[in-house]
């Protein structure tokens, strides 16, 4: 009996210390923490939980709650992301100086496990972290580009993309005015263009490596934005069932690589040193010679027409799909396009030399970047030294989210900003505004979408084609579209159906 009231009292007394013990621990670690924080570093919006931080409050939107957080707190707040404290840089004035005008103060990369992961680890660019390879690699792909003809007037690549236009305009005849997902078949024309330009070759709507490689581009893209907790909490990339996005993005991944190195394989046998015809030829007369890019290798030249690839492939559909579903839920604007199309273009096929002559068509395209930006909080910046913004001191190194929709949101510079309005963007004679403030759809500075200028040029073609030759409607007795965006790495329609009427 006295051993079990001993024994009692014994097991009391270690739960008690266990108990004391983890308090004290706790009390510790968020000392710790709270020690280890910076002094000045910008304020918290309320909502922080210990370990999550303000990943609960943050939820599925985080763009329209860190826009609201704005009205709140500022235009500088800080947010914390599971144990890391993140700088929220919003509106104009603030996102302006950090990307443009000290662009370099903020144009490294933070870790991010399963983005360093897709983009091999800074082996691309980017997420390669700031400094003198980042800088030749992105030249060096740049000039390619604009080697490739990736730019206005003689030897542009606007006939390749004339070309995939028109077989996309086919394609959607094809349906002879019955709902379709306009999705597949975006993507298909999309990643022509790219493919065209990465290994000088395109595909069939109906071929199955290609389908099987868009498919592979849009499980990566979703398990991206699905598996942001691994980004949070990296030791999590260990524990089954929870990294399933992990996992599937690592497959996928790798069937990417197959065809890329296939590819590679293939531009060996065929590699003519002195007339380079396509992006990965570029590469490999780079790899033999080392001009531009010190310490090139194959893995690099890989990883570069990989992002090239993907990032195009996401954007760019997305952004088309937005498109028709604007043009759907505002037939005025619509018919708006089409009157000045007909007027201007008439029978011909649009190209870009018309576009100065379109400023309405150019305007909407705007409006829907404006509205609905892919890309609302861009891809996460890290600073390069220790900076002061505003009264706040930023470390070296700190992550940095560039709220991009708050610009785009701004009343202070888009009066009703929930209004759909492209004359928002022509001046009084009725021309575009070339270069608006507080308009960022690619980011900015040092670290601006490489392919802005070919995206620009294929908005316009794509766009304008299909609205010459068809009429997008909702199928008859559909509900209304929804226009609330699906935010993954891109932020994306919810998927719907249409009608094309021919015109």
């Amino acid at each position: 009996m006295a051993a079990g009231v001993l024994f009692s009292e014994i097991f009391q007394l270690s739960c008690l210390n266990l108990q004391t013990f983890l308090v004290f621990f706790v009390a510790f670690l968020l000392a710790c923490l709270y020690l280890r924080r910076p002094r000045n570093l910008p304020p918290y919006p309320a909502g922080c939980w210990p370990v999550l931080g303000h990943l609960i409050a943050l939820g599925r939107a985080p763009h329209l709650k860190l826009t609201a957080w704005r009205r709140q707190y500022g235009d500088v707040f800080t947010v914390r992301m599971g144990m890391e404290d993140v700088v929220v840089l919003n509106g104009y004035t603030a996102v302006k100086d950090a990307l443009v005008d000290r662009s370099e103060l903020f144009a490294s990369r933070p870790q991010n496990y399963l983005f360093d992961f897709v983009t091999s680890f800074g082996k691309g660019i980017s997420s390669a972290q700031w400094g003198k390879a980042f800088k030749q690699k992105r030249r060096f792909a740049s000039t390619i580009l604009r080697i490739l003809g990736v730019k206005e007037g003689m030897g542009s690549i606007e006939e390749k993309i004339r070309e995939e236009t028109d077989c996309l305009c086919n394609k959607v005849s094809q349906y002879e005015g019955q709902p379709f997902d306009p999705e597949g078949d975006l993507q298909v024309t999309i990643a022509n263009v790219i493919c065209s330009t990465a290994f000088g070759s395109r595909f069939d709507y109906g071929d199955e490596r290609f389908k099987k490689l868009g498919e592979a581009v849009l499980i990566i893209v979703d398990r991206l934005g699905a598996g942001q907790i691994i980004n949070v909490f990296p030791f999590l990339r260990f524990v089954p069932g929870v990294n399933k996005s992990l996992r599937d993005v690592s497959k996928y991944n790798a069937k990417i690589h197959a065809f890329l190195w296939d590819e590679i394989s293939r531009h060996r046998h065929n590699l003519d040193r002195e007339n380079p015809r396509d992006f990965l030829d570029f590469c490999l007369v780079e790899l033999e010679k080392r001009e531009k890019v010190e310490d090139f290798t194959e893995e690099q030249a890989m990883c570069l027409t990989y992002e090239f690839f993907i990032a195009g492939v996401d954007t760019l559909t997305n952004t088309m799909q937005w498109c028709l579903l604007y043009m759907v839920l505002y037939p005025d604007v619509q018919k708006k396009v089409q009157s000045e199309l007909d007027a201007v273009v008439g029978g011909a096929q649009p190209a870009l030399s018309h576009r100065a002559q379109l400023p309405y068509t150019e305007a909407t395209l705007m409006e829907v970047q404006r509205m609905r930006p892919v890309g609302p909080l861009g891809l996460p910046h890290a600073t390069t030294q220790d900076v002061t913004v505003g009264v706040f001191d930023l470390p070296a190194g700190v992550k940095i989210l560039t709220n991009l929709h708050s610009l785009h949101m701004d009343p202070a510079y888009w009066p009703d900003p929930d209004r759909f309005d492209p004359e928002r963007f022509l001046d009084t004679e009725g021309k575009v505004i070339s270069k608006p403030k507080s308009f960022m759809p690619f980011s900015g500075g040092r670290r601006v979408c490489l392919g802005e200028q070919l995206a620009k040029m294929e908005l316009f073609l794509l766009f304008s084609s299909l609205l010459q030759n068809f009429t997008f409607k909702s199928p008859e007795g559909a509900p209304v579209l929804s226009a609330e965006g699906i935010l993954r790495i891109t932020l994306a329609p919810p998927s719907y159906k249409i009608c094309a009427i021919p015109r």
